[in-house]
């Protein structure tokens, strides 16, 4: 060891034109006395030699090889000059396999890498490994594009964690196409998370609070973030929803959960802070007694259990001014919004022009308090569906105005009785 401490200490840089021997005898060493060490220095010399014939871009008369005594003690290796370069080479060699696969595969790149530019710098990935899997069950070569660029980060997901997964949705859906389609819509919902114990978890914790397989579908199919939550904070959710079904004097509040969360699915990936103040919220604006608003809230109500609380108040607001400035009671108001709590969705602008529109086609606004489901339809659907029956003859102003918002083939068989 001594012998090989002087050999790196002493000799502190070596061409590599001269031989391994050379080198060696140079030290003052035998080749018998250290084989091992004598067969490294070879190969490490004839490495070096092939950078010398095969790189001239630096302008040096040759390349040198440096030894560190230290390092050579402490690991009994050696650090080449351009062991990083070599990194930086084998990196870019898979980068190009990479892209090439995926070009392959009818990946957009550009939207890819700005979705998620890290997944590019990754040694390891997996996109045929996933191509393949997806393949087997039952997607088409166009949706897995599709998904990969979207959310790139599904081709770092190895076989066995694709499996598991896949069998754990499986638990939940009927078939293997419905979970493709979930992920052709969402690809985010199946690839976001690969702690698949957190998902088997949630799962067993729903199905034992009384949540049938066919609400967990629900779940999955609208808000599968559901299942990435943490197991504590779906306990929080649910534990929060039953207390608040015992305080409104709702004995089943298994019954009360589910009819909560098959109204509306996302109420799960929200704070419960945010749930209770809109509980609060509805039930101190609309004077509500306890009956009152488990009915609202068990009803169309529990879509807005989940808004931003600063949101619902701010559309509710618009919705009195816009209100009272066309004569409307404060009574009138709160009717009309419990009889229509989707009116707290719209935006300023939209629920004041749809009324405008209305409005100015002399249809009243008791009219649109009674009927207020008109507002369901968009703007160019009121437009040319008034225009369409005022061709036809139709008096809107004492008639019905609810066809307005009928579904297509209902509407368009009532103008045809009409003679439109």
């Amino acid at each position: 060891m001594r012998d090989l401490t002087t050999l790196f200490c002493q000799v502190s840089s070596i061409s590599v034109l001269m031989s391994p021997l050379s080198i060696w005898k140079r030290a003052g060493l035998s080749c018998a006395s250290h084989p091992k060490s004598f067969d490294f220095l070879t190969i490490m010399a004839s490495r070096n030699l092939w950078n010398v014939s095969s790189n001239i871009l630096f302008g040096s008369r040759c390349w040198i090889i440096q030894f560190s005594a230290e390092i050579f003690l402490k690991t009994a290796s050696f650090r080449p000059f351009g062991v990083k370069c070599d990194n930086k080479n084998g990196k870019s060699l898979k980068n190009k396999d990479l892209l090439n696969n995926l070009l392959t595969l009818g990946v957009d790149i550009d939207k890819a890498k700005k979705r998620q530019p890290g997944v590019f710098n990754r040694m390891e990935t997996n996109e045929q490994t996933l191509k393949i899997f997806l393949l087997s069950k039952g997607a088409r070569k166009e949706v897995i594009a599709s998904i990969i660029s979207r959310y790139p980060r599904a081709i770092t997901r190895t076989l066995e964690s694709l499996s598991k997964r896949w069998e754990l949705w499986r638990t939940i859906m009927t078939s293997d196409l419905e979970i493709v389609n979930i992920l052709e819509r969402s690809p985010e919902s199946f690839f976001r998370s690969n702690n698949n114990l957190n998902l088997e978890n949630n799962i067993k914790y729903l199905l034992s609070v009384g949540l049938t397989r066919d609400c967990l579908c629900r779940l999955l199919t609208n808000a599968p973030r559901t299942f990435s939550n943490t197991l504590d904070l779906n306990k929080q959710m649910i534990e929060f929803l039953q207390e608040v079904s015992l305080s409104l004097g709702h004995n089943e509040p298994i019954d009360f959960v589910q009819k909560i969360i098959s109204k509306n699915p996302f109420i799960l990936i929200q704070s419960t802070k945010r749930v209770k103040t809109n509980i609060e919220f509805l039930q101190s604006t609309f004077n509500l007694n306890k009956e009152e608003l488990l009915l609202l809230i068990c009803g169309r109500g529990a879509l807005l259990l989940d808004l931003s609380n600063d949101y619902v108040k701010r559309n509710y607001t618009n919705i009195k001014e816009k209100l009272f400035s066309l004569g409307c009671t404060n009574e009138e108001v709160q009717k009309f919004v419990l009889s229509y709590p989707d009116a707290i969705f719209l935006s300023y602008k939209k629920f004041n022009d749809k009324i405008d529109c209305l409005i100015e086609e002399k249809i009243s606004i008791s009219q649109i308090i009674k009927s207020a489901q008109v507002l369901d339809s968009s703007i160019s659907t009121l437009k040319s569906r008034i225009k369409q029956l005022v061709n036809a003859g139709y008096n809107l102003s004492t008639s019905n105005i609810l066809l307005l918002s009928w579904s297509q083939k209902r509407y368009k068989a009532k103008l045809k009785k009409l003679g439109g």
